[in-house]
């Protein structure tokens, strides 16, 4: 990941301007979601169109997945809903955007892990 594209994560200014709490945590679901289904479809394990990690989890553990370590990330959810369905007027504390992208990285680099290395 660039600098410019690392600053963007932590929500620092730079010519886009701040990037707000409730788009910060939209894209930390959306990678979650999607990491999460991915490790799903390696199992060959059919998930339902969902936005809510929970399931998900749920799934993983069903099949014997080492993920308790991830369900504190279902607090995601929130964004996930409000800010595709809801006006969101935040959620209390700001995001501690690096806890959040360290945690959201050891869920993607343990995905990648099961996955393998990409072939050339």
């Amino acid at each position: 990941m660039g600098s410019q594209e690392r600053s963007a994560c932590v929500g620092r200014h730079d010519r886009c301007g701040y990037i707000a709490d409730e788009i910060f945590g939209f894209h930390a679901q959306q990678a979650i979601e999607k990491a999460l289904k991915a490790w799903l479809a390696l199992l060959g394990v059919e998930y339902p169109k969902t936005h809510d990690i929970t399931p998900l989890l749920s799934m993983l553990t069903a099949h014997g997945q080492p993920v308790d370590s991830f369900y504190d990330l279902i607090e995601f959810n929130l964004y996930a809903v409000q800010f595709r369905y809801e006006a969101f007027d935040g959620i209390g504390e700001p995001l501690e955007r690096d806890v959040v992208i360290v945690r959201v990285g050891e869920l993607v680099r343990k995905v990648q892990a099961l996955i393998g290395p990409t072939p050339p």
